[in-house]
């Protein structure tokens, strides 16, 4: 049989055990607690993240938004602007025309006026001396 001094023995490691067991269990929960603690910080951190990439994209969708009104409306303005001057193209270009035939009309009656002054020169040039003796016949001066 067993002795007393046996059990007991047996009975002092099981509590031995059941101490280092205790022990184990209060690291565990003190590991669990610290990895959970930090479980939370990151998952914070990430919706913080997560937060501010939403803010982002909402700014990021109304300046597209704002961006393609604006778009549409410099279109509008464009597309009137295009119209206004076909229109005032449309009802010039008959006085452009004109313009044009007056000053092509000019640069022939120039044309005219400087060949008339050369003929005259040279008609002059050509009958000077004939013109300096009738002249003076005229005047008669010897």
């Amino acid at each position: 049989m067993t002795s007393n001094d046996d059990i007991l023995r047996a009975l002092g490691r099981v509590e031995g055990r059941l101490t280092g067991i205790e022990e184990s269990v209060a690291l565990l929960r003190k590991d669990f607690g610290d990895e959970k603690e930090h479980a939370h910080e990151s998952r914070a951190v990430i919706h913080q993240r997560l937060d501010e990439q939403q803010q982002r994209i909402s700014r990021v969708d109304t300046t597209i938004a704002v961006s393609g009104e604006v778009e549409a409306m410099l279109r509008d303005q464009i597309k009137g602007l295009k119209e206004t001057v076909e229109k005032n193209h449309e009802t010039v270009a008959p006085a452009l025309e004109e313009w044009k035939r007056m000053k092509q009309i000019g640069y022939g009656i120039s044309g005219l006026i400087a060949f008339a002054g050369l003929t005259v020169g040279g008609t002059v040039a050509y009958m000077s001396d004939n013109a300096v003796a009738w002249v003076r016949h005229w005047l008669k001066i010897n």
